[in-house]
This record gives structure tokens, C-alpha cells and sequence, in this order.
């Protein structure tokens, strides 16, 4: 098709522009060529370099987010808690499962996992893809996790996490409390109370003075890279001005708990305290002014202030002969001790669950709660220790020693012991740890 002639001549004018436009372009490099030589070279450059970028893919290429081996940015999340009260059918019927397929799922679960074992506060997370639920996955410790599959064969899986363990050493000087020492070094409440418990036996954490030393090896569980919490405390070491008390566990299948140096059990027929994160508010005295009835009489007691709700603890086996009420101890438990002992906690908030005249209790077991019941100015627990039928003073008692292990599994125990008391060496008294870690599996 031919051209009119105002496009021919529109034409002319372009290419009369176009020609001008490209011939001051060759001169211009031309001059910059003669002026610039070395700009051939980077001009070159940069574009082999950029081809290079293009053929070695530069381009940034987006990671993917990986949770329990799915790639989560190719679904919707959703991640909750377990409230109480929720079961399965609860949690997944807002997401497009009806109860025909969470009854099955559930079936298909036996073996693996009991879904009425899912308890509130623990984490879940849901995986969809339009609007529909694809996986449910639910962490019953920080060391596994249990995924049920919504779709397809609806199977249900449970999954290690990968775990390791190190082996640490720490030490602390007393300058008020025990507690306070431990987390002012960076220790965690975990550490402490596992402490506390290798040691309640011999060391009584309510007469602790300043200037104390500690010294422990203990186990540091961790999943995935990250610390999830604190194992077996493997050794401790606790040195007053008047004695030292080492604690060394001790396992060989027929043996077990915690020892001294020289093999004896730790664990001796009372504990020292009937509560933990304690203090004593009062003493036994037989001339004390009773602070509610402001006269004097004996106190049989020692009184441990703690806050309401607070543990009580068994401090030996035995039978209970008492759990009852009265005006002056308020809710109160008694109990019967092999030989002559017997014990008695006063005031409580209440019994734990199973608590009644004629139950048997372990050592350390849970009896009750601290309250103000009875005559009582504030939250306490009230003990009482009885000794061929007399009311005395559990902390002046000199307890016989129990018998050591048998001389023929002292060797096995002098090579446990030797080898972490060497690791306790590696503590500095400033809070210092030293970690090594080793991997373990799942423990």
C-alpha cells in the first residue's frame, strides 16, 4: 500500500531526524573512543558481566519456610494453644473436618498416639490449602511432635525431634539465697530446684548463710540447636562453714539415686523441710508469745511462711492417722512414720487429692497446700515432729546414717563419682560454666 504525500514527506522528516540522532551518536563514541580508550573495556565488561549474572541465575530466589519437613508458605497457618475443655473434633471441625473423618482419624491414631492425652496449653498448628484442613500437628513435650493427616489416608505419625545433650559445670557463692545466687549467675529456676533436690537430704536451704559455696555438674537438653531444658543434676557440691555435702548419682541398674563420696545414700528416712521456696518465720521455742492469743506458751513447731497454694510435701514415708479440722490447726494431716516418728502439718488450704486417715504417702509426696486456717496471721505451714510420743525439735536431730553400698560395687561407683567430681573442677566459683556436649539421640 503506497503512501500519501504528507506521510512521505513525514517520513523524510523522521529519517532526516533519525540519520542526524544517529550520526551524532557515532561521533560522539568516536570522540569518547579517541578521548577514553579504556571505555571499550568497561562498557565490554559490563555486559559480559551481566550476561554472566543472567546465565548464573543472580536473580534472589525466595528460601522456603520449613516446619515439621512442610514447606508452610505454599499453605495457610494456623497456630494455637490447646484451651481447656477442647478435643479434636473441636479443633478441627472450624476447618472443614466433619466427625465422620475425625472419628477415624482418632482409630487411626491408636498405637501412635491417644488423642485424649491432647492437653490444654500445649501448642498446635494447622496446615490448609483452601479453607480446608490438610494437617493437624500437635506438641505434646518440646522433644516430638504428632501429625495427623486430614486428607487422603488420613494416617497419624510421631515425630522425634533431633536431640543432644551437653554436660555442664557451674558454681555460685551465697549472698542471700540460694535462689538468688543461682539466677544472678544466669541459672535457671529449673537448675535450682534440681539442685535443691539432690541435696535436700543433707542441706537445709533454710539456714543458709553468706559466703556458702556450690558447685554442681548437671545435664542440658537440646532440640533442635535450641535449650530445652535442664536434665539430671549429676553432682553437687555444697560447702558451710561448718561441713561440706557432696551428691553423687549413681545408676547401675540395680542401684540408683544420689550418694556421698564414701557411698552412702543421700536419701535418709526424713527430709529436711516439708516446702520449698520457704522461709522459716518461726522457731520451736517453749516460751514463745503467741501472736494471735498474746500470751506465752510453747510453740512444738517450726513455722514455714510461703504463699498460699504453696506445696507440702511428706518429709518421710508413712501412713496418715489424721486429715482433719479444728478450730485451733485449722485443716491439718498427721502421719505415722516407721519406729517411733510422727509428723504433722498444720493450717493448710486444703488436701491433696487421695489424702484421708489410713493412706500410705512417700517421702516428698504432695499432702497438701499452705493456707491460714486456724489460728494463723498469714499463709504458713506449721510442723510438728514427734519422737517416742514427744514433741521436739526436728532440726537438732541427728538421724543414724544409712547403710553404704556393698563393697562389691564401690569400684563402679569410685569411677562414676571420680569422673565428675574431675568435671566439677572445671567450675568457677564467679558462676562460670563449662559445656560439652555430646549427642545423645532422644533421651
Amino acid at each position: 500500500m503506497g503512501l500519501t504525500d504528507n506521510q512521505g514527506n513525514q517520513a523524510k522528516k523522521n529519517g532526516l531526524v533519525v540519520g542526524i540522532f544517529a550520526g551524532s551518536m557515532t561521533l560522539l563514541v568516536g570522540a569518547s573512543l579517541y578521548f577514553f580508550p579504556n571505555l571499550t573495556a568497561n562498557l565490554g565488561a559490563s555486559v559480559a558481566e551481566s550476561e554472566k549474572k543472567v546465565e548464573l541465575g543472580s536473580f534472589p530466589i525466595k528460601q522456603p519456610t520449613l516446619r515439621y519437613g512442610y514447606a508452610i508458605d505454599t499453605f495457610q497457618v494456623f497456630d494455637g494453644k490447646i484451651k481447656s475443655g477442647q478435643v479434636l473434633a473441636d479443633l478441627l471441625q472450624p476447618h472443614g473436618i466433619d466427625y465422620a473423618s475425625v472419628d477415624r482419624i482418632a482409630r487411626n491414631a491408636k498405637g501412635t498416639f491417644n488423642v485424649t492425652n491432647i492437653r490444654a496449653g500445649h501448642p498446635y498448628t494447622i496446615l490448609s490449602q483452601g479453607g480446608k484442613g490438610l494437617h493437624f500437628i500437635y506438641e505434646p513435650n518440646v522433644y516430638e511432635y504428632v501429625i495427623f493427616h486430614l486428607d487422603g489416608d488420613q494416617k497419624v505419625e510421631r515425630i522425634k525431634r533431633e536431640t543432644s545433650r551437653s554436660v555442664n559445670a557451674a558454681a555460685g557463692v551465697i549472698e542471700s539465697s540460694l535462689w538468688q545466687a543461682m539466677t544472678n549467675t544466669g541459672f535457671s529456676y529449673e537448675l535450682t530446684d534440681k539442685m535443691e533436690d539432690a541435696l535436700q537430704w543433707s542441706v537445709d536451704f533454710h539456714h543458709l548463710q553468706k559466703g556458702d559455696e556450690f558447685k554442681l555438674v548437671y545435664e542440658e537438653d537440646f532440640v533442635e540447636g535450641k535449650p530445652a531444658g535442664i536434665g539430671k543434676v549429676l553432682a553437687a557440691y555444697y560447702k558451710s562453714e561448718k561441713k561440706a555435702y557432696h551428691a553423687i548419682y549413681f545408676d547401675n541398674g540395680q542401684y540408683k539415686g544420689y550418694y556421698d563420696q564414701e557411698g552412702r545414700p543421700m536419701k535418709s528416712a526424713f527430709l529436711k523441710a516439708p516446702l520449698k521456696y520457704s522461709r522459716i518465720s518461726s522457731y520451736y521455742n517453749l516460751n514463745r508469745l503467741h501472736p494471735i492469743l498474746k500470751y506465752r506458751r510453747p510453740h512444738y513447731g517450726t513455722d514455714y511462711a510461703a504463699p498460699h497454694g504453696t506445696p507440702i510435701m511428706a518429709v518421710g514415708d508413712g501412713t496418715v492417722s489424721q486429715a482433719s479440722y479444728t478450730s485451733g490447726n485449722g485443716n491439718f494431716v498427721k502421719i505415722k512414720h516407721a519406729g517411733s516418728y510422727e509428723t504433722q502439718y498444720l493450717h493448710m488450704r486444703g488436701f491433696a487429692k487421695g489424702i484421708r486417715a489410713g493412706a500410705r504417702v512417700q517421702q516428698g509426696e504432695i499432702i497438701g497446700y499452705v493456707g491460714s486456717t486456724g489460728l494463723a496471721t498469714g499463709p504458713h505451714v506449721c510442723f510438728r515432729f514427734w519422737k517416742n510420743g514427744k514433741q521436739v525439735n526436728h532440726l537438732r536431730l541427728n538421724l543414724p546414717n544409712p547403710e553404704p553400698l556393698p563393697k562389691a560395687v564401690m569400684p563402679e561407683f569410685a569411677k562414676v563419682r571420680d569422673a565428675l567430681l574431675e568435671k566439677m573442677k572445671d567450675a568457677k566459683l564467679s558462676g562460670g560454666s563449662n559445656k560439652s556436649e555430646e549427642n545423645l539421640g532422644n533421651p
